[in-house]
């Protein structure tokens, strides 16, 4: 009822799925990941910082798992629900034929988690 998901996209088309950043198939694994560590838990400030390594821990495990020739950066973001505004930018100088990024929102009643992944083509 109350969790929802944005994602926002930054690739280009590529000749080979096996060897590209595919938004869809890191968005997933970065919603699996979010769900696993938080799931429906009320904001704890004491359990996040074992929420956001849980995160980012079992992101890149699955993200290595799945044998593409990239370098990933993974970035977790949990904030309290209070009103109060939250704006990120991020910025890189690669090679956008190659390289990519996808950012996930995941929202429940009482916390966001904003996590970001950049892949770096090898």
């Amino acid at each position: 009822c109350c969790s929802g998901y944005e994602s926002f996209k930054s690739n280009n088309s590529f000749s080979s799925l096996q060897t590209s950043f595919v938004v869809d198939e890191v968005s997933n694994i970065v919603k699996e990941a979010i769900e696993s560590a938080i799931g429906g838990n009320a904001y704890q400030h004491s359990k996040v910082n074992q929420w956001t390594t849980n995160v980012v821990e079992q992101t890149l495990s699955q993200l290595t798992k799945l044998g593409k020739p990239f370098k990933y950066i993974v970035t977790c973001v949990i904030m309290q629900k209070n009103g109060a505004g939250l704006h990120t930018a991020s910025s890189c100088f690669w090679d956008s034929s190659t390289d990519g990024s996808c950012t996930v929102r995941w929202e429940n009643k009482t916390m966001y988690c904003i996590v970001s992944t950049f892949g770096l083509s090898i």
